[in-house]
């Protein structure tokens, strides 16, 4: 059994098909949000976890959780943390998670990393950053391969881009083939099953499975948890209501049209198109397009889950903010299941 280190591990997204191949040994799992923590303790607890500064990730710390000497590392630091600094990015105090984790890779030399970012890291300082990262992981003596990846095209209802860069010690790395290129998932095929909620909570499914998503969400669930409605002022619930189906703020008449907001806010999804991103703040109608297709509100937070490929056994720990923080920062769950593979015959195949 290999052994993994998931760091930044939030609510557990990327541990998720790691633990589930029975191939891994989850020996740490660490993260400085307290919530995010305990929502990885009740979804494998059997796994230790740290709730920590990653600065404060010693030798003797990680020798005493068996994890000084890993085949894996999972996690890669907030893009927040990248400064725009260019090759200054190793010296720049603001590049700290970047130079810790780094730190990490030297100290533990893990044969696979996996390094997942938003693909605004890519363009960052004219890629000036994204080059000073690969280039530091291969002066380490690893073999880089990276990819853009779309949650989309390996059956998850959503179009989330992601850059994900695996250092590797063997000759190649070859990552997981597209599933649902010509068979996206929609909206309506991740949440049909579940009650509209106009204005109040249900804790039951409004039918039977409808297709393979939903009977994988349900697996292990019998009764419905985080799916109550957000609570919407009246003057903002007269904005919603008048927002179409796939609709926007520019759809508005100008005397309730909201005086501030990106593109993107205040915007109703689609039920026949996959889902936009849902980011950090997906209770928010003012957050990027996240209002539910017909009913009027925000999505909640089970819907929320689903649309990032979390089942509904999911556990989640702390306020509603805080639970929509740590799904929308979230690595899909099944985007996980498909990288499984191809780490296992990377570590396989090794030099």
């Amino acid at each position: 059994m290999y052994k993994l280190l998931d760091l930044f591990c939030g609510a557990g997204g990327l541990s998720f098909g790691f633990e589930e191949s029975k191939e891994f040994h989850i020996t740490l799992a660490s993260d400085i949000m307290p919530d995010a923590i305990s929502t990885y303790q009740s979804n494998y607890p059997n796994t230790n976890t740290l709730c920590c500064d990653i600065c404060e990730l010693s030798k003797s710390i990680l020798k005493k959780y068996d994890s000084d000497s890993v085949d894996l590392i999972l996690g890669g630091p907030p893009c927040q943390s990248f400064s725009t600094s260019g090759k200054r990015l190793l010296d720049d105090p603001r590049g700290k998670l970047f130079q810790e984790y780094l730190r990490l890779i030297k100290l533990i030399k893990p044969k696979v990393f996996i390094f997942e970012n938003v693909i605004g890291l890519l363009s960052m300082d004219k890629g000036k950053i994204f080059n000073t990262i690969i280039s530091s992981f291969k002066d380490e003596g690893y073999n880089v391969t990276y990819r853009v990846l779309n949650a989309v095209d390996f059956g998850i209802p959503q179009n989330r881009k992601r850059v994900i860069i695996v250092g590797h010690t063997s000759e190649d790395f070859n990552f997981p083939r597209r599933t649902h290129l010509n068979n996206h998932l929609s909206l309506l095929d991740a949440i049909g099953d579940l009650p509209h909620l106009n204005n109040h909570s249900y804790n039951k499914y409004i039918c039977e499975p409808q297709n393979y998503f939903q009977r994988y969400a349900r697996i292990g669930s019998n009764e419905l948890k985080y799916h109550d409605i957000p609570n919407h002022g009246e003057s903002l619930l007269k904005v919603i209501m008048a927002i179409p189906e796939g609709g926007s703020a520019s759809d508005l008449p100008d005397e309730i049209k909201p005086k501030s907001g990106f593109k993107n806010s205040y915007s109703r999804l689609w039920w026949n198109k996959p889902s936009s991103t849902i980011t950090r703040n997906f209770g928010a109608p003012s957050s990027a397009r996240c209002i539910h297709p017909v009913a009027d509100r925000a999505l909640t937070t089970r819907e929320g889950a689903r649309i990032q490929s979390f089942p509904d056994r999911y556990i989640f720990c702390g306020s509603r903010t805080s639970k929509n923080l740590q799904i929308g920062n979230a690595v899909p769950p099944i985007l996980s299941k498909r990288l499984v593979k191809s780490v296992i015959n990377c570590l396989r195949n090794r030099k």
